[in-house]
Order: C-alpha cells, then sequence, then structure tokens
C-alpha cells in the first residue's frame, strides 16, 4: 500500500505521513471475532507498573487472529483485507466453505476472491499453510510456530519473513530476516508468504501526540531523574552522577551484560547466532 503525505498545516504536520488504507474493508470488523480489551498502563494484577512508559490510547477492540491454521484440508475465501489496530500487520477476513469465519494475518501479494487451504495436502501457494517438512527449501515463509498446536510465534509484524533452508532428522532449518538460522520440528505450521503491509517502517509519526494515540508515553532519560528514581539521576546541570556505566533502573548493566539463560530451552535451536562476533 502507497505511503501518502500531508500538507505542512502545522509544524506536526509537516513531514508526516501514513500508510494509505486504500483497497481495505471499509465496513467494521466481524462482531463475532471481537471482544473488549482494558488497558492496562503496564501494570500487573497487583496495579504495580511492570511495563514503563505504556498508557493512554485510543479505545480498541481485539481481533482474534487464528495463528494455528488447524482448519485442514476445507477451502476458504478471502471476503475482505481489514485494517487491524492491535498490530502493525493487515488481517484478512476468511470464509470457510463449512461457514466458519476466521481472521489471519494477510500475507503480500493475496487479494479478495483468493481461495485458501492449510494442512499437508495444500498448494504452497501464498496464504496457505502447511507443516514446515511439507514446505520446499528456498521458499518464504511467515507466521511460524515453534511447538506444534501452540500458535505462531515467529514472523508475524509487518513485511516480516523468514526462509527455509535445509531439513534434517526431522527439524527444518529456517533462517530469519535478523540472520539467526534456527531448527524447527517439522511438523509446527508456517504460512506461505511475506507479511503484508511492508511500507510500515517507512512512516514518519510526525508528532509526539500520535504515539499518544498508540498508548505510548514519552521515555524519559536515567540522567534527568534523581537519584532516588534512578543510579544515573542527580549531579548539577547536565553532568548526573560522574560518569558511571549505563545500567537500568534497578541497576543491571545496560551494554555487553548477558541476561539470557544459559540452559534457556530455545537456545539449543539456534544453528547461527543473529549476533556478529568481534574478532
Amino acid at each position: 500500500m502507497p505511503i501518502k503525505e500531508y500538507n505542512p498545516t502545522s509544524p506536526g504536520r509537516r513531514g508526516m505521513t501514513a500508510v494509505s488504507n486504500e483497497g481495505l474493508a471499509p465496513n467494521k470488523p466481524e462482531k463475532r471475532l471481537t471482544k473488549t480489551i482494558s488497558p492496562s498502563g503496564g501494570r500487573n494484577n497487583a496495579g504495580r507498573i511492570t511495563v514503563r512508559f505504556r498508557g493512554g490510547g485510543h479505545k480498541r477492540q481485539y481481533r482474534n487472529i487464528d495463528f494455528k491454521r488447524d482448519k485442514a484440508g476445507v477451502p476458504a475465501r478471502v471476503a475482505s483485507i481489514e485494517y487491524d489496530p492491535n498490530r502493525t500487520a493487515r488481517i484478512a477476513l476468511l470464509h470457510y466453505a463449512d461457514g466458519e469465519k476466521r481472521y489471519i494475518l494477510a500475507p503480500h501479494g493475496i487479494a479478495v476472491g483468493d481461495s485458501l487451504m492449510s494442512g499437508s495436502q495444500s498448494e504452497v501457494r501464498i496464504g496457505n499453510a502447511l507443516p514446515l517438512m511439507e514446505i520446499p527449501l528456498g521458499v518464504v515463509i511467515h507466521n511460524i510456530e515453534l511447538k506444534p498446536l501452540k500458535g505462531a510465534q515467529l514472523a508475524r509484524s509487518a513485511g516480516a519473513s523468514a526462509q527455509v533452508m535445509g531439513r534434517d532428522q526431522g527439524y527444518v532449518q529456517i533462517r530469519l530476516t535478523s540472520g539467526e538460522m534456527r531448527r524447527i520440528l517439522g511438523t509446527c505450521m508456517a504460512t506461505i508468504g511475506q507479511v503484508g503491509n511492508l511500507d510500515h517502517g517507512k512512516v514518519a509519526v510526525g508528532k509526539a501526540g500520535r504515539s499518544r494515540w498508540l498508548g505510548k508515553k514519552p521515555h524519559v532519560r536515567g540522567v534527568v531523574m534523581n537519584p532516588v528514581d534512578h543510579p544515573h539521576g542527580g549531579g548539577e546541570g547536565k553532568a548526573g552522577a560522574g560518569n558511571p556505566h549505563p545500567v537500568s533502573p534497578w541497576g543491571q548493566p545496560a551494554k555487553g551484560f548477558k541476561t539470557r539463560k544459559p540452559r534457556n530451552q530455545s537456545s539449543r535451536y539456534i544453528i547461527a547466532s543473529r549476533k556478529k562476533k568481534s574478532r
């Protein structure tokens, strides 16, 4: 979808861009596939802030997305492609032959009226979902499961994708856009193609208020806080507390400090790390 620009009627409008919604369904979302969500403001069930700089934002309804694609062997027709306020990708409403309706992430290249299917017998075509073991080498995929029947966890945001690179003893090797190579069980499901809305990363927000519409509050630097609030706080002027090593508000080193647990279950499936080792 093309990027639209605004006339510079104000400093906030100058340089602001957005992804055009032309071609998207103007109707409201399927009511049975939506539910009301209450904004948490970054707070847990005890009312304490566990994720900072969240709050406010526009009211919105959550669309139930079929991340499992477990309706095997039943053909479906793409009824509409819609905007989803909860994610960067667009979503597609599928009407199945048995009367059921489901939302999926809209891949790049599908259109209203296309026929999609999931399962082992599906054709290798954009929008179809197959087990990783059934997908030919070199094919671009998205919406990838890490555990069978758990639902997709990888390559779900706008423009995201991965590539099938090889097979080995029941596992499939995929390469992520970060450069990481990973082994995933061949029975896990994945969808052919790349997630749509490729121009999302080119959008210029333009003004702070637009971030507040999304529920993002301003991120405050530690050096401008008081010593009671952050280890970097205090001092006269812009000096801060000397020149310490950068740390989090709770004292954990912020640069170069490894936080991943050595026995993380996911680590043993990584063949090549996304981080380049310095010589």
